[in-house]
């Protein structure tokens, strides 16, 4: 076992890759090693074309409790103070946040347990996320003097600004159904069922042609970031191509006949 398949295990069902957090003794905290083993995982997914949809689980009740506040605090003994060492793991948790959005394969978090701080960040992060009726979430760094200025920017990118704003400036934790109705997470499922009901979420999505799905994720995030002339522009641009693909031809042929489409992924 290689030290990142420490920290996250994998396993390939049908199209469907699940990454799951494997440090259960820290809280499946965001650690240096963690994150860059979610990295590096991610890497392998992006070039492994039988990778059709992504899920992000955690072993142990707790989804992740953030970082992991011992290894930052140890950094303090450098000759810096530190700042280095945060200066780092900060960016490289960003560039894991962005690579998750920039994935060419949907990722979702499935989420028992709390998710917590840069924990919650990694669940805001993905494209849809499940949880099951006893997650709980929270961004609680105000309470300890380090406000979630990270996790805040993947909050305001989900949640309107006074709900992101009550969960950062509170420190409170939310349940699952509260995290729905803000749009933390896209459903709440029983405990006992959370693993199945986002597989089959997982499977639902992975039957989709693979080329199609790719073209819809990176002109979601590309156009939310425009002024909404310019987004109009760029998404009739990418419709205009998407209509050219042999998968788009098929899944319209198929329409129209009432047969299943083939997909080609092309």
């Amino acid at each position: 076992m290689t030290a990142n398949e420490a920290f996250v295990t994998t396993t390939m069902e049908g199209g469907v890759l699940r990454l799951t957090l494997n440090a259960s003794s820290s809280r499946n905290s965001l650690s240096f090693a963690m994150i860059e083993a979610l990295r590096a995982a991610l890497r392998a997914a992006d070039v492994d074309r039988d990778v059709r949809v992504i899920v992000i689980a955690a072993a142990g009740h707790v989804f992740s409790a953030g970082h992991d506040l011992k290894e930052m605090d140890a950094a303090r003994a450098a000759e810096d103070g530190g700042r280095g060492a945060f200066i780092r793991l900060f960016e490289a948790c960003g560039q894991l946040m962005q690579e998750i959005v920039n994935h060419r394969c949907p990722v979702i978090a499935e989420v028992a347990g709390v998710a917590t701080a840069a924990g919650c960040q990694l669940v805001a992060s993905c494209d849809l996320a499940v949880a099951g009726r006893a997650a709980r979430f929270a961004t609680p760094g105000v309470r300890i003097g380090l406000f979630c200025s990270t996790p805040m920017v993947a909050l305001t990118r989900n949640l309107s600004a006074k709900h992101a704003m009550e969960m950062l400036l509170t420190g409170d934790l939310i349940d699952a159904e509260r995290a729905a109705e803000i749009g933390l997470v896209n459903r709440v499922v029983d405990d006992a069922a959370l693993t199945a009901e986002t597989m089959a979420l997982a499977a639902q999505i992975a039957g989709r042609s693979q080329l199609t799905v790719g073209i819809g994720k990176r002109a979601f995030y590309a156009q939310r970031e425009m002024p909404l002339a310019e987004a109009y522009a760029y998404a009739s641009t990418v419709m205009a191509e998407n209509m050219m693909a042999a998968d788009a031809c098929e899944g319209i042929g198929a329409f129209i006949a009432k047969r299943d489409p083939v997909w080609t992924d092309s």
